[in-house]
This record gives C-alpha cells, structure tokens and sequence, in this order.
C-alpha cells in the first residue's frame, strides 16, 4: 500500500464524506469516484500541454496517509487555553491570533465570510495594506499571520467581535463557543 500526503482542506472534503466508523480513505474515494473494489484503479496523469487524460496501465492505487481532521471547536478551545494567547495583553493581539487560527480551520469559508464582513464606509478584509488603507482615515492594517489577509484593527473592541462573530457563523461554530471566543478578545 502506498502513502499520499494530501492537503487539510481536501482531507476534510474526504473525511466529511464518511458513511461509517472505520471507513477508510480507500474505500471512500472508491465510492466517490464510482470504482468496484475489486476493479483495479488506472490513474490519470493530464498534463498542460495534453488535451486528453494519458492512462498508465498497471500503476498501483495510491491511497493518501490521512491524518486525523481538525476540530475547530477543540483547536479554538486550545487556543484560549494556550500560554500564547494567555500572555497577550491587548485586544488587538488576541484578535488577530483568533483570526489566524480561524483561517487555519477553513480557509476557503474565512475568505468568503471577509469578502462579506465590512462596515458602511470600510472595508475590515483586504488582501493587501493599501487597500484598508484606502478605504479610511487611520484604519491600522495589520496582517494576519498565516494568511494572505489584512485586516483593519483601529476599531473598538465591539466591532472586532463583531468581525469574528460573523467570521465564526459562516464556519458553523455552535452559538456558545463564539460567544466564549468573542469574550476573550
């Protein structure tokens, strides 16, 4: 048996599609991809320059190392928990590693909720400083580590939450574990 590494965001796709306890990866891309178990799996190698898939014949399957998914409720909570986050003393700090750690989660639904999450004159979300910077009077961007974003932080600590809170709506988080996370800030 042979061993992929795959990225978080494809693994969870995979782990999400989990019919029962004990199901493995294997068997689930099988059942993705339509292939009966006994039916030996002929990869498809597409190049750029090809227009047609190219088939190699009698290449062993891959199946992917899969490491266990993140839990977003308990990777927040050990946030909060963390020497890290503890010694953070300003809100501004505390912000932006909650901001982090929610990008790390589930990057694709973070940049959809930033697209969304603005004020009535400001952008809070940009991919680059100049943009916040544009979009008011003294904004204070700030990267957010990790990610490709910046975020504005010359906000009171109402509209940070605000920030995080719909940021963790659109992630699904349960109503009282945003309301702990947006407490700390």
């Amino acid at each position: 048996m042979k061993k992929i590494e795959i990225d978080d965001e494809l693994y969870r796709y995979i782990a999400s599609e989990t019919r029962h306890i004990g199901e493995s990866a294997s068997d689930i891309l099988r059942r993705l991809l339509k292939l009966d178990a006994k039916q030996p799996v002929q990869p498809v190698v597409v190049t750029e320059s090809v227009q047609a898939p190219v088939i190699k014949q009698e290449a062993e399957p891959i199946t992917p190392a899969i490491t266990p998914a993140k839990n977003p409720i308990r990777e927040m909570r050990e946030l909060l928990l963390s020497d890290s986050y503890a010694e953070k003393t300003k809100s501004v700090d505390r912000f932006l590693q909650i901001l982090s750690t929610l990008y790390s989660l589930d990057s694709a639904t973070f940049t959809q909720s930033a697209e969304t999450v603005h004020g009535r004159t400001r952008i809070y979300f940009a991919g680059d400083e100049q943009t916040l910077l544009n979009s008011g009077r003294h904004t204070k961007p700030r990267h957010i580590s990790g990610t490709p974003f910046w975020v504005i932080t010359n906000s009171n600590t109402e509209r940070k939450r605000t920030m995080v809170q719909s940021i963790m709506q659109d992630m699904q988080f349960p109503a009282n574990e945003i309301d702990k996370v947006c407490g700390t800030i």
